[in-house]
């Protein structure tokens, strides 16, 4: 867990090779010779086919719709497309549409490309599990799969600039007695039960404050999370990039602390498709599992953050100005208090390194523990049984394999073991029921 300080943060750490990062291999990737601009339906860029999807390895179909959030975890979906690393793999086609919120994400992936919809999405890693089990859906379950991490880290916590003299960091027990005094005190995630959720929940809970009891909760979308702490309408929200960045650009907020903070390496987006679309297109499915696998790696060379950022901030993707994204991305934080941090590993997304493509399945089960104890599932929810049904570490490592992942970087299990969090709780994911005992606050319902 990194213990980055607020003194700490004061020294602005320098480290040599500041922009390297190491581990990334592009097994298999050829430079584009010509870039498209790149748009939500366009064509990508000119790629040599892949030998890996020809004859009858060839997909069963060229395209594919898959929703995105603006988010810079949602970078390797459209970085697959801008590169024609989907066209590489035989699947040209493909289609990378923004959604508005991730309540439509949920809805167009109820629906399907058939009627309308979409066939998968960048999403909150949770949210296939609540999809598949009716859970936000009213009862009508959609059975979905993961195929793949997009992301490790990369959220933020903000506070509106009337908090700012509280100095809150990782510890939020200041904010005990100062939303006592307001009424009704607001802090926004974006989904029910989703990452967002569950961290600020943690974060909160972990500094002795119940949420839903002694602040409430409420859903935003995140390209609406600066408009809304600009109106003081929330006094808190967890989001991802580039709306922490933009919060403290415009100087309407700053921020508490990053995710990584809470649980350092901590999953967050998932790349997720409807069952039956992979059931029915099973070589498509792990063509676009290899293109999205590669441009993961290549998201994560320090050399291309630039120009990711700059293919982020096009109209069509994200429509914010390249300064809202790239300091994040190179992992230079300002926390808009005066205090900055330079390169630090332990706060920065990754795509691909420290694993962060492999979809754990006790990651998953941590997701679904939480639900359980903030009563989004009942107590008696099979945790174990459902991510088997759901999380498809099986179709990664296929595809992980195919393009020449070496076997040491793939992981050998499908469980990360026990895993640590700031505030010193564990969580074995051999022992769900253990780490639920020992949280103080929780609103768990049989």
């Amino acid at each position: 867990m990194s213990n980055f300080s607020r003194s700490t943060r004061r020294k602005f750490m320098f480290t040599a090779g500041a922009a390297a990062i190491g581990g990334v291999v592009l097994h298999g990737c050829t430079s584009p010779t010509t870039t498209s601009t790149g748009t939500g339906s366009g064509s990508g860029t000119d790629q040599a086919i892949s030998p890996l999807v020809e004859g009858e390895n060839a997909p069963e179909v060229t395209t594919a719709k898959l929703g995105f959030i603006a988010l810079t975890d949602a970078a390797p979906l459209i970085i697959a497309k801008e590169k024609g690393f989907y066209a590489k793999y035989g699947m040209p086609d493909v289609e990378v549409l923004k959604q508005a919120s991730w309540g439509t994400t949920r809805d167009n992936l109820v629906l399907g490309s058939a009627s309308g919809g979409i066939d998968g999405a960048h999403i909150l890693t949770p949210m296939p599990y609540l999809i598949t089990m009716g859970t936000v859906t009213d009862g009508k379950p959609t059975p979905m799969y993961i195929l793949a991490r997009l992301n490790v880290n990369g959220q933020g916590i903000q506070l509106g600039n009337n908090y700012k003299d509280l100095k809150v960091g990782t510890d939020a027990s200041p904010l005990k007695e100062a939303f006592a005094k307001v009424t009704d005190p607001k802090v926004a995630m974006t989904f029910p039960g989703g990452t967002h959720d569950m961290w600020i929940r943690y974060w909160l809970a972990a500094g002795g404050i119940e949420p839903g009891k002694e602040v409430s909760t409420i859903v935003v979308p995140p390209a609406q999370m600066v408009a809304n702490v600009k109106v003081n309408a929330m006094e808190a929200f967890c989001v991802g990039e580039p709306w922490p960045l933009q919060t403290v650009n415009q100087g309407v907020g700053y921020q508490a602390l990053t995710t990584g903070q809470l649980w350092k390496n901590h999953p967050e987006k998932a790349f997720g498709m409807r069952a039956d679309w992979v059931d029915q297109n099973p070589k498509a499915a792990k063509a676009l599992l290899m293109a999205v696998m590669e441009a993961q790696q290549w998201c994560d060379q320090a050399e291309n953050k630039e120009e990711m950022c700059q293919i982020l901030s096009k109209r069509e993707w994200f429509k914010v100005p390249f300064d809202d994204i790239i300091d994040r991305s190179k992992g230079v934080y300002n926390f808009g208090d005066g205090e900055t941090v330079f390169d630090d590993p332990d706060l920065m997304q990754k795509y691909w390194n420290d694993n962060a493509s492999y979809p754990y399945k006790s990651h998953d089960q941590w997701f679904l523990t939480e639900n359980i104890r903030w009563g989004y599932l009942p107590a008696s929810t099979d945790t174990k049984a459902i991510v088997d049904k759901v999380n498809r570490e099986d179709l990664w490592r296929e595809a992980a394999q195919a393009i020449g992942v070496p076997a040491d970087q793939i992981p050998t299990s499908p469980s990360r073991g026990v895993e640590t969090f700031f505030d010193g709780i564990t969580f074995d994911p051999e022992n769900p029921q253990a780490y639920l005992d020992s949280l103080k606050i929780k609103t768990i319902k049989s």
